[in-house]
């Protein structure tokens, strides 16, 4: 299993992204209303769930030879989004973890740096400044991160807040309660309107990374249908999770997601990346969600452009595996920076 690049370019982040009308006007008429919204999402085929954890258990049990993990432990270390979302948050801290994602190992600088370093929308001037022009990303989370539970006037203006100030993605929220109640519509509308004010004024535009929050949605069912509203709604990436809710980024859940985006890619020609976040924490968890990748979507995603993780404690247990597996001795915890 190797990495490529993605067949279908990516539209990057300093370039004219498609517009979103692109996407959304093949469904045009499925979107057009709550109730034609309703019949397309509830026509999509059901979960298997037993199929589904079935698969995903087997695929974690792949074994990987030593020079092909030391291959995926530098792609995954490239994909991680190195986050901190509390509320004690400082410049220092920030500056700190931004220096971190653009030299993770500063005694090695073969390292690759992290795909992002991911903030409140106050901090993306903090964090701009500290990356650069080293190529790390800066996101934002937006909407009134984690609950979403605010005005469409207050997500926009969250949004274009950290848009204005330099973030280069954006991470929103669904409104999972206006999703469970069947307002199917005033979500897809939120998504494109957020996505708009995602455009900066040159006509480049942030990436948009739609967060559902998988473990509120109940069942398989409404992960396949949400992630077909956002796809439909112009999102760039689909995510699980805020990483404030339990439980957060699962396989199944995943290997899910990757599905939903493979087959819309076949239907419409666009590619859409998928972020697990929360709760993967191990060199071991990030092969697993690697193989996964591999196996259910496609090499074209094994890329930093179409698959992330959110993960603050990944990148140090990546860290220390890297170490052990280039000097044969495995570095202490003691000697990998916290933030």
């Amino acid at each position: 299993m190797t990495a490529t690049s993605a067949s279908t370019p990516s539209a990057g982040h300093g370039s004219a992204a498609p517009s979103a009308a692109s996407v959304t006007d093949q469904f045009a008429e499925i979107t057009s209303d709550n109730a034609s919204l309703r019949r397309f999402l509830h026509g999509l085929p059901g979960v298997d769930q037993v199929g589904l954890e079935a698969r995903a258990a087997s695929l974690s049990t792949r074994s990987i030879k030593a020079d092909a993990k030391a291959r995926l432990i530098d792609l995954a270390i490239s994909m991680v989004d190195l986050t901190t979302l509390e509320g004690n948050d400082t410049v220092g801290k920030v500056r700190s973890l931004a220096s971190k994602a653009v030299r993770p190992d500063p005694t090695d600088l073969s390292t690759p740096s992290t795909a992002a370093v991911c903030v409140y929308p106050d901090m993306v001037a903090t964090a701009k400044a500290a990356v650069g022009d080293s190529g790390v990303q800066v996101a934002s989370v937006a909407t009134a991160f984690p609950s979403g539970r605010a005005a469409l006037e207050v997500k926009l203006a969250d949004t274009r807040q950290a848009v204005e100030a330099g973030a280069d993605e954006i991470d929103m929220v669904i409104d999972r309660g206006a999703f469970l109640s069947g307002d199917y519509k005033l979500v897809f509308d939120e998504i494109v309107a957020v996505r708009e004010a995602c455009r900066r004024v040159d006509g480049t535009e942030a990436h948009l990374k739609v967060i559902f929050e998988t473990g509120e949605l109940q069942t398989y069912d409404n992960v396949r249908r949400v992630s077909w509203l956002a796809m439909m709604a112009g999102a760039h990436f689909i995510k699980t999770s805020t990483g404030k809710t339990q439980p957060a980024a699962t396989l199944p859940v995943t290997l899910l997601m990757l599905q939903a985006v493979r087959d819309f890619r076949l239907q419409t020609g666009h590619m859409v990346g998928v972020k697990p976040a929360g709760g993967i924490r191990t060199t071991k968890d990030a092969m697993k969600y690697l193989v996964t990748v591999n196996e259910v979507a496609g090499p074209d995603w094994l890329n930093p452009d179409w698959f992330r993780f959110g993960a603050s404690s990944l990148l140090n247990d990546l860290l220390l595996q890297r170490t052990k597996l280039s000097t044969g001795r495995y570095t202490g915890p003691d000697y990998i920076s916290i933030d």
